[in-house]
């Protein structure tokens, strides 16, 4: 009975093997060992995949290096077997004459600004911006009363001269009848010499009072000229035909009279003839002369073509730009053109000297074979024209 309560040896120690903690810290490790496992294939096979793409990477790119080599290979192979074909072309005489066209501008025939020449306010005005006046038309009226009141002043005082001249003619006379009496007598002995000498030199004395009165109503006259000119500039009047492009003043505005610093009342521009203004470049003014005929064309009006002729040329070309200003003069009697319009100008120049027509191929396709042949200069071989000649040459012998 005491056997079956004996504790066995063997199950202490499995309790004290199970309690101890080294049993503990085996059995903690186990996983840990599984883990480290997993990280170790992870790694492999990250590199091994790193691996196969570099070497794709480096596969992709010796072959797309190749492809290149092989293309430009065949590129030179390509260039070194090419055989230009040539055109022929047909060399004509060039035209007597040579149309050009230029970009041009139209201009009024003649243009003017009215200033005033009178101080005053206005009084009348009777044109606008757009009005067609004829030469002589009253633009406007100024008020002028100070100039008008030193008109009446000065015409009284020329009244007031005029009635001394006749003074002093009055007198002139008397002195003529006084000496032509006392003369006789004088000869004859009967009226003293110094009464003769006295009426003598008192007729010559009232003669030149005359003459100083006369003088004095000349230079009256002159002066009421002078304001009556003056007060005619009191109405402004249109110098030409034309037509009113610019108004600056209005009823009752002041104007000054100042010939440097006048007031600019209006702008008028004659446009039943219009200018046609044109910089002919140094290539083509040589032909350019008088006369030569014209046509101006304007985007605005396709449907209208304007014919004329050269008027004038300014004779010398301009440093700056090397053309030649040429005015063409057009008739404009519906007034279809105005003044500052863009226009273009064909001239029918003449030629100076004969000359021949080559192709436009020609010209473009020489300037490559030049360029060829110093390249090949330049790289110490034959020249182009040359090496495609022996080609040529050595092909037909084949």
């Amino acid at each position: 009975m005491n056997d079956l309560f004996r504790p066995n040896r063997n199950d202490a120690l499995d309790r004290n093997r199970l309690d101890s903690p080294t049993f503990h810290r085996e059995i903690d490790k186990q996983p840990r060992r599984r883990t480290h496992v997993r990280r170790r294939w992870g790694g492999r096979l990250f590199a091994l995949g790193g691996f196969v793409l570099l070497a794709g990477g480096l596969t992709l790119g010796g072959w797309g290096n190749y492809a290149l080599k092989q293309q430009v290979m065949a590129t030179a192979r390509q260039q070194h077997d090419f055989v230009p074909s040539l055109h022929a072309a047909t060399v004509e005489a060039n035209p007597a004459t040579v149309s050009v066209t230029l970009p041009g501008t139209t201009a009024a025939f003649a243009a003017a600004n009215t200033y005033a020449r009178a101080t005053g306010y206005i009084a009348k005005r009777n044109v606008d911006i757009g009005d067609r006046v004829k030469a002589g038309d009253l633009l406007a009226a100024l008020a002028v009363p100070e100039l008008d009141h030193q008109i009446s002043q000065n015409e009284a005082t020329l009244d007031q001269l005029k009635s001394a001249l006749q003074q002093a003619r009055a007198n002139r006379d008397l002195a003529q009848v006084t000496w032509d009496r006392d003369s006789p007598l004088v000869q004859k002995g009967w009226v003293t010499p110094q009464q003769g000498d006295t009426d003598r030199l008192n007729l010559q004395s009232r003669a030149a009072a005359v003459a100083v009165a006369e003088a004095n109503v000349s230079a009256q006259e002159n002066l009421l000229k002078v304001l009556q000119q003056n007060r005619d500039y009191a109405s402004v009047v249109a110098p030409f035909d034309g037509v009113i492009t610019q108004r600056n003043v209005d009823v009752g505005s002041l104007v000054q009279g100042n010939a440097a610093s006048g007031t600019f009342m209006f702008e008028i521009m004659q446009d039943n003839v219009i200018r046609v203004w044109v910089y002919v470049p140094q290539d083509s003014a040589f032909g350019v002369a008088p006369g030569i005929d014209t046509v101006i064309r304007v985007p605005e009006l396709p449907d209208r073509e304007f014919s004329g002729k050269v008027t004038r040329i300014a004779d010398a070309l301009q440093s700056g730009t090397r053309t030649l200003l040429t005015e063409i003069d057009l008739a404009n009697p519906d007034g279809a053109l105005s003044a500052g319009v863009y226009c273009t100008v064909e001239l029918h120049i003449p030629r100076k000297t004969p000359s021949l027509l080559v192709p436009a191929d020609c010209d473009h396709l020489q300037p490559q074979r030049n360029a060829g042949r110093r390249r090949q200069q330049r790289q110490g071989g034959a020249p182009q024209g040359e090496s495609e000649a022996r080609y040529r040459h050595a092909g037909r012998s084949g």
